[in-house]
């Protein structure tokens, strides 16, 4: 009897939604590496970058191509990229250590959420059905919720970016911006509401994750 062929290990790297991510990284290396004399082609290709992020995705179910190898670059990707930009943010103002714990953060809450997922025997971090938390539901739950946090972060992180001068106050340029119009600040409210519902879906996905840790830890006895 005929066996179902699989798809050989070259073809899985030649996925299109791995293609773009390839292209992400490309993308990614040249913008930091222009960053700080060029800052607002930096800022476009970033946001570029960042926007590809959705579109892997979208190809990925278009074309039956979803792969663990590619959630794996995706997520890995997002991650280096944030971490790399909250470095650079670091530099440029004061305190660097907001920046330098948002990064610890981001990549702990990440790993930890990855790490119990595959524990538990879940195929996709995202899927929270069970968890006790509304707002960690309602973040993986629903696409345009989350998309509207992960952008207002990135956003807020590039503009940041974009005003930064030398060892600044983060606090005084944000309220010299806000101070300039009124659309300023209704602009700059819109982000940080993101931003902020987005580390604490991280402080939330961080305690959740060590949780299930724990449990897995106590079943096993």
């Amino acid at each position: 009897m005929a066996t179902k062929s699989r798809p050989r290990t070259i073809s899985v790297y030649l996925y299109i939604p791995n293609i773009i991510g390839y292209i992400r990284v490309l993308m990614n290396c040249f913008a930091f590496a222009i960053c700080f004399s060029n800052k607002e082609l930096f800022s476009i290709l970033y946001f570029i970058s960042f926007v590809c992020d959705a579109l892997d995705g979208w190809f990925a179910r278009k074309f039956n191509q979803v792969s663990t190898f590619g959630a794996v670059l995706d997520m890995v990707t997002d991650r280096i990229s944030t971490a790399c930009l909250l470095v650079i943010l670091s530099q440029v103002y004061r305190p660097s250590f907001v920046f330098l714990s948002l990064l610890a953060l981001d990549i702990a809450s990440h790993w930890l959420q990855m790490y119990s997922t595959f524990l538990v025997g879940k195929s996709n971090h995202k899927d929270v059905k069970d968890s006790t938390s509304w707002l960690f539901k309602l973040y993986y739950g629903n696409r345009m919720f989350m998309g509207y946090c992960c952008i207002a972060c990135e956003v807020l992180y590039i503009t940041l970016f974009l005003l930064a001068k030398e060892s600044e106050k983060m606090t005084d340029v944000l309220v010299a911006a806000a101070q300039k119009s009124m659309i300023n600040s209704a602009l700059l409210a819109f982000l940080l509401f993101g931003w902020a519902t987005k580390q604490l879906v991280n402080v939330i996905q961080m305690k959740t994750a060590a949780d299930l840790c724990v449990l897995y830890d106590l079943n096993k006895k």
